[in-house]
């Protein structure tokens, strides 16, 4: 039987969760006055995965706070996002807790993002099938024909699912291209810029066309004045943001550590009783609606 292994990425989740439920002040706090909403979406995201993908491992991925080597690439990358709200903040190390209590292995390197962590395990991923679910686009080059890419649309159950196929069907080039595309359009959540003036559509066309930003640096005689003025007045940019858009696959890895606590086998009561213990009274009502 093929080995099914699933990525979930802990810190999407999370945020995707809170803000689901914060903007209706719906934090629900539990018995110590910890809120735990965007903790709750998770527990029961991830519940809800393992009952639809019956996986053979599992392992959920987090950042390690804001600073990256990519700060040291470019020391305006992410700089222009806000601090986290108070009521979320207690939330990043008690979902952890939760979670390891869970049994469900976790994985996160200082210096390192999330996504960075998932492209290397992604590259290991030799003998199973790999379903990353994510609201991260920039996931999608990593797609092979090992791994899928599931990106969060509703609730716990609707998802944008990319194969290859789906994808070359979809953008036209190949997962990897999508690097060139992220470089020249940017990626203003991240605080890189790209080419000033160039956004997805032009992107996407140009590497449909070129191939490469390389190929297309070779070629800028061939584009129209406007295009080509653009490119040529922020080379420096695109350069950079081709660095920082490739997800990084060689993370030093705890290899033994992952190959040895990912495999997970549901205890549905085990579950059921670190939920009473961290009063998570709506995940557990949760995980008795499913059949896992």
């Amino acid at each position: 039987m093929t080995k099914k292994t699933l990525v979930i990425d802990g810190m999407a989740l999370l945020f995707r969760h809170f803000y689901a439920t914060s903007f209706r002040n719906q934090f629900m706090y539990n018995e110590k006055n910890i809120p735990t909403n965007g903790i709750q979406g998770v527990v029961r995201h991830s519940l809800k995965l393992i009952e639809t993908i019956q996986p053979t491992n599992v392992v959920m991925t987090w950042d390690m706070g804001r600073e990256t080597v990519r700060n040291e690439w470019f020391k305006e990358y992410k700089a222009n996002r806000e601090a986290p709200p108070d009521e979320m903040i207690p939330q990043f190390d008690y979902v952890k807790e939760i979670i390891h209590d869970m049994g469900i292995y976790q994985l996160g390197i200082t210096g390192y993002e999330a996504d960075d962590i998932i492209g290397t395990l992604s590259t290991m991923n030799h003998d199973s099938d790999m379903t990353i679910v994510s609201g991260d686009r920039d996931l999608l080059q990593l797609l092979d024909n090992r791994n899928k890419i599931w990106l969060t649309k509703k609730g716990y159950t609707e998802y944008h699912q990319y194969t290859t196929d789906i994808f070359t069907g979809e953008y036209g080039i190949t997962p990897a291209q999508f690097i060139d595309v992220k470089a020249l359009m940017g990626d203003t959540s991240d605080g890189y810029p790209g080419v000033k003036g160039i956004g997805e559509k032009t992107a996407l066309k140009l590497i449909q066309a070129h191939g490469s930003v390389d190929v297309l640096l070779e070629s800028l005689g061939a584009l129209t004045p406007s295009v080509r003025n653009k490119i040529e007045n922020d080379l420096e940019s695109l350069q950079i943001s081709k660095k920082l858009a490739a997800i990084i696959t060689d993370v030093p890895v705890p290899v033994d550590e992952y190959l040895q606590h990912s495999p997970y086998q549901v205890d549905t009561g085990h579950i059921d009783q670190v939920l009473t213990n961290h009063d998570l009274k709506i995940s557990r009502k949760y995980l008795h609606s499913l059949n896992l």
